[in-house]
């Protein structure tokens, strides 16, 4: 028997045009790149950043509206996802990439430490998927993708509370794709491995870089591009059938085999 099921316009399904996305630590890095990426595809972008300049400044890249809050307090958070809906007309989709590393050992680690490690990383992801899930939910549906680690998938050692709080992360994201499915949102999450975003570039010298490379069966470490590619494909519809997932970007670390091969 003949196939004759409809073939769909695969790039179309790669456009997201007339659709508004907020990015959360859109002022440089894997926020930056995930900017360009959407506002390449057609969405209007609302440029979220702790500081203004940042802000600003991609958002007169990508056409974009700047907005700066601290998105571990409930009101910043409410407040930007309001403007989002009257600049932008709806809320499309929601990437989150906000997530600094603090660094130190298990037993050395103290409660402010840890505290502030999970607002870093868990607290803000928390409230915009409950602020701006309400807002998708009344407009029929959306997207979100959060930035999650390699680290919340293995040992993380000398920063387990960031590998606990990606972790923990993960575990949200799924149960936000379970309980808000019936509303048509989907969300996913990236792990990135080790990606030379310019905080990274700033800590690793030639020295350290090499030793990273080396660690990667591509034989290089990510750029921030490479987890904005992900988060274009889990934002856009071409992955419509993908929710609760997350995707690795690491260049094949957490694939490899770690014993000698013989």
């Amino acid at each position: 028997m003949a196939d004759l099921s409809p073939v769909p316009d695969y790039a179309g399904l790669m456009r997201l045009d007339g659709r508004g996305f907020i990015v959360l630590g859109a002022g440089q890095g894997m926020g930056r790149q995930s900017s360009h990426a959407l506002a390449q595809m057609g969405a209007k972008v609302f440029c979220v950043d702790v500081e203004m300049e940042r802000a600003e400044q991609v958002a007169a890249e990508v056409d974009g509206i700047p907005w700066v809050a601290d998105i571990t307090k409930r009101a910043d958070v409410q407040a930007l996802v309001d403007e989002a809906g009257r600049a932008m007309g709806s809320i499309g989709g929601i990437v989150d990439i906000v997530g600094v590393s603090g660094w130190s050992e298990v037993l050395e680690i103290d409660d402010e430490e840890w505290d502030w490690q999970f607002d870093m990383v868990l607290r803000h992801a928390y409230l915009i998927s409950q602020i701006g899930g309400r807002a998708m939910k009344d407009t029929g549906g959306g997207t979100m993708v959060f930035i999650a680690s390699v680290s919340g998938l293995t040992a993380a050692p000398n920063h387990a509370h960031y590998g606990a709080a990606k972790a923990g992360l993960m575990a949200w994201m799924q149960s936000v794709a379970i309980e808000l499915a019936p509303y048509g949102i989907r969300a996913n999450c990236v792990a990135p491995g080790t990606i030379l975003t310019p905080r990274m570039e700033a800590l690793f010298d030639e020295k350290r870089k090499a030793i990273n490379n080396a660690a990667v069966p591509l034989g290089h470490m990510g750029v921030p591009s490479d987890i904005a590619g992900a988060v274009l494909f889990l934002s856009a519809p071409i992955s419509g059938f993908v929710s609760g997932r997350t995707l690795v970007v690491d260049g094949g670390v957490d694939a490899d085999f770690p014993y000698d091969p013989m």
